[in-house]
């Protein structure tokens, strides 16, 4: 599981911070998440290929986190994309996006598919053989989403010596590999344990921003392997995020704690802050493993 950071503050981009936009590729896909104003320029910075992405997610419907995506879908039609595109996000992207594109005549030549939200539930947005898609409700100005991206889990490893000697035939291998016991070649029960491995444990990347503070998702995010929550503001700044409905750092270190995550990673900061280093010592009071957001930066789990 890979994630690359194309962008990780508030507000308005600037000359060297970009807004919300980051690439998570888990189980051969690769996932758009947000999509701030610069995106396009920073997927070409960090090499990566425009037609792997066939899945955007936008949490909610301020510019610092949408505002690229009519630039990048527009490219996509430049470059002669065929292929679907799929773009979750709250009601009303679909209406945004395709008013421009109307009134600039440009229509794409692929297949543009919109799945709008509304639930303010959690509820299950995409699923394939490999992955699910959750979303996390999100308490901010606007109607908000977070997205809870879930391995399914691994099949089982053979054990082939062990496989070999208790005489299985190669016809039961991808059953074993899912679990069951079989009947080997002398009409014997073998248990799967005995001839199979523990698979690799599924992994999980929890995105949350923007919000307040907000325990109500805990039981959503609860053991992922990875937390990425927004810290807009210092402590100092505290009393700004009932108003701007934004969390701090060591909010964001508590939420990480309560919800026994494995890493937190922390994002959306306000360009008003010269130096990072205090959100990670803030974080770091409630809770151990914490990692820092950097734009171009990836990180892999």
């Amino acid at each position: 599981m890979k994630l690359t950071i194309l962008g990780c503050h508030s507000a308005t981009p600037r000359t060297n911070t970009n807004p919300t936009s980051q690439v998570l590729e888990i189980k051969n896909h690769m996932f758009l998440i947000d999509c701030g104003e610069g995106t396009q320029v920073e997927l070409r910075r960090n090499k990566v290929k425009f037609s792997r992405i066939k899945h955007i997610f936008i949490s909610h419907l301020h510019g610092d986190h949408y505002f690229g995506l009519i630039g990048l879908v527009s490219t996509f039609r430049l470059l002669t994309r065929e292929t679907e595109l799929h773009i979750y996000g709250p009601k009303g992207i679909k209406e945004v996006i395709t008013l421009q594109l109307k009134l600039s005549d440009s229509w794409t030549n692929f297949p543009l598919i919109f799945h709008e939200l509304t639930s303010k539930e959690s509820e299950l947005i995409f699923e394939d053989d490999k992955v699910e898609v959750y979303t996390i409700p999100l308490k901010h100005r606007i109607y908000t989403n977070g997205f809870l991206f879930k391995e399914k889990e691994n099949e089982r490893k053979l054990n082939i010596n062990a496989v070999i000697e208790a005489n299985i035939d190669k016809a039961y291998y991808r059953k074993l590999k899912q679990g069951a016991d079989v009947v080997n070649e002398d009409g014997i029960l073998i248990d799967n344990t005995t001839v199979t491995k523990d698979p690799i444990p599924a992994k999980s990347y929890a995105y949350c921003s923007d919000t307040v503070y907000n325990e109500a998702i805990i039981p959503i995010i609860e053991k992922t392997t990875v937390l990425y929550h927004e810290s807009t503001f210092l402590d100092k700044n505290e009393n700004l995020c009932e108003r701007t409905k934004h969390s701090t750092a060591r909010q964001a270190g508590i939420i990480a704690k309560k919800a026994n995550v494995e890493t937190l990673i922390l994002g959306h900061f306000s360009t008003r802050y010269n130096g990072y280093d205090e959100f990670k010592s803030e974080a770091k009071e409630e809770f151990d493993n914490v990692l820092l957001a950097k734009d171009g930066k990836s990180f892999e789990f």
